[in-house]
């Protein structure tokens, strides 16, 4: 039996309505992007579920947009997004990935074993940043820990504001920790390395096991990658949560705003150094360095955050010379056709 939802249970909200002519409203029906395949989406609407085919004439769609379709249940046109996430696809290849769109709330999940890294943690919360969500650290495998406190007190340093909640994923107790976000009509997605419990979480929030799950592997207390493509799921408690795959690599493009958000106490330090372009390696009067050397900032922050607007800066000049190329063999074809058009008439 198909389960049939409101529009505002699949995440539909003012910011979406108000994208809308009266005439579209009357004529057009929304649809939500709830996965994506290789040959297809699924789609969710107020009157069930519908396969979408790929195909070279749909605009850039990934999962949690939303789109218009038209009697035919084909694309009129995709909607703004309230929030995307983005990152440089996996390998030496120069393209853009599409992670997510329209998401209220990311929880950031890192285990409390040998998986644990703040470098990660940080490079995870200057995405969300970009994207203008929410973040919120989950440290899960509470229960294989000895002492969560001490792992979470070192998140928090990164930043006295930031969300930082300790959950055993298998335990139903982190329902109520994570109850706040939530709630119906918000989407909320799991981002992670793979094996860090995102699915058992997944499983524990939604009441039902939708995603496989798998053991944890006795040499390195690490779990085991299960989930395989991006998928949003309806849960008892009304929110929308997006479970993705484990990301292996992250690189970031187009992101600078959201290190410098991310860091925004080195950001803030920099302000008062004495001279402006410091790079705080070796300048006298840097205000980063000193605080190095009184113990108020950590070196591996410091370190973090250059590597990390290094590597955007690189991505995203890589990225546009790649953009300016197509673009310019674009123009070379057309060009190329016209003359063959301009020659046959001639004949």
């Amino acid at each position: 039996m198909t389960t049939i939802y409101s529009l505002s249970q699949l995440g539909w909200s003012p910011f979406f309505q108000q994208q809308l002519s009266l005439d579209e409203w009357q004529h057009y029906r929304p649809a939500r992007v709830a996965a994506q395949h290789r040959s297809h989406f699924e789609l969710l609407t107020e009157q069930g579920h519908i396969n979408l085919a790929v195909s070279p004439q749909l605009p850039t769609i990934t999962v949690g947009d939303w789109l218009l379709l038209d009697s035919e249940e084909q694309v009129y046109r995709a909607l703004t997004r309230l929030s995307e996430f983005t990152r440089k696809a996996a390998g030496s290849q120069a393209s853009l990935q599409y992670l997510a769109a329209n998401v209220d709330t990311v929880f950031i999940t890192c285990s409390l074993n040998e998986d644990f890294n703040l470098n990660r943690i940080e490079r995870y919360l200057a995405l969300v940043k970009a994207a203008n969500a929410e973040a919120v650290v989950v440290l899960t495998k509470a229960d294989l820990c000895d002492n969560p406190a001490h792992y979470q007190e070192q998140v928090q340093q990164l930043d006295a504001l930031l969300l930082v909640e300790t959950v055993d994923a298998r335990s139903s107790t982190c329902i109520e920790v994570l109850r706040p976000w939530c709630k119906q009509g918000k989407t909320v997605a799991f981002f992670g390395s793979s094996g860090v419990g995102k699915s058992t979480l997944v499983n524990t929030l939604s009441g039902v096991d939708q995603q496989t799950t798998g053991a944890i592997r006795q040499n390195d207390g690490k779990g085991r990658h299960t989930t395989t493509s991006r998928s949003l799921l309806p849960t008892r408690s009304g929110a929308l949560i997006l479970d993705t795959p484990g990301m292996r690599e992250l690189q970031l493009v187009d992101c600078e705003q959201g290190v410098q958000q991310a860091f925004a106490d080195i950001d803030a330090l920099a302000q008062q150094c004495k001279y402006a372009d410091c790079t705080h390696s070796n300048e006298p009067g840097c205000a980063v360095l000193s605080a190095i050397d009184d113990g108020r900032l950590a070196a591996r922050r410091l370190a973090n955050y250059q590597k990390l607007l290094r590597e955007q800066a690189f991505n995203t000049a890589t990225l546009a010379q790649r953009r300016e190329q197509e673009r310019n063999f674009t123009r070379y074809c057309r060009s190329v056709m016209k003359e063959v058009k301009l020659r046959r008439k001639g004949d």
